[in-house]
């Protein structure tokens, strides 16, 4: 298979679509951001990387927390808008009809609308280029009940926003099954210890 070198750019998809919340001078403020993902499994930890000019930046350092809220595709027009807008000059909860809440952190407002809503709290930030990478360890996860299949977070019916960045930059829904997870790769060879086993003993 012939390959084409090309520039050197931030080249991983798809990503998902979360929007960031953080409350800034009491107020609080919504950011979509579609560099996020989990940095930890035990203990769980997120990350998320915010441009230097986001308004939401000043939420983080002003409070060091933050939430993930998960949006469903119905509400593509609201993360999108929460992507382009600046919190510094409007009130974006307002303008989307959001029905904002807090759990137990105080400064990390959650978006009702959204399936899924993730509090952690800030415990790096690290100065990149023209991002920050910011991490922290995951407090508390909130699904809506119509999102659960046997008492686990169900995606299919959650129904995220998966974006696309190359070639045009779109927003898409999950798409079709492949094949279960730590199972389909055993057609190459039947291996009987995975990792995580091996780390745990």
């Amino acid at each position: 298979m012939n390959k084409t070198k090309i520039d050197v750019m931030p080249l991983l998809f798809p990503h998902p679509t979360v929007m960031v919340g953080v409350d800034v001078n009491g107020k609080p403020d919504f950011v979509t951001v579609a560099w996020a993902t989990i940095a930890c499994g035990t203990p769980p930890w997120m990350a998320i990387a915010l441009n230097r000019v986001r308004h939401s930046l000043k939420g983080v350092r002003e409070n060091m927390v933050f939430s993930v809220n998960i949006p469903n595709t119905a509400l593509v027009k609201e993360t999108d808008y929460c992507g382009i807008a600046t919190g510094a000059k409007t009130d974006k909860a307002k303008d989307c009809n959001f029905k904002v809440f807090y759990g137990e952190i105080a400064g990390a407002p959650f978006i009702e609308q959204c399936p899924v809503n993730i509090g952690c709290t800030a415990e790096h930030i690290l100065k990149l280029g023209s991002h920050y990478l910011i991490a922290g360890p995951i407090k508390e996860i909130l699904v809506s009940e119509d999102c659960m299949t046997y008492g686990k977070p169900d995606a299919g019916k959650i129904d995220p926003i998966v974006y696309m960045t190359y070639p045009a930059g779109t927003y898409n829904k999950v798409g079709e099954f492949l094949g279960p997870a730590f199972r389909i790769g055993k057609e190459i060879k039947d291996v009987k210890d995975d990792w995580e086993r091996q780390l745990a003993k």
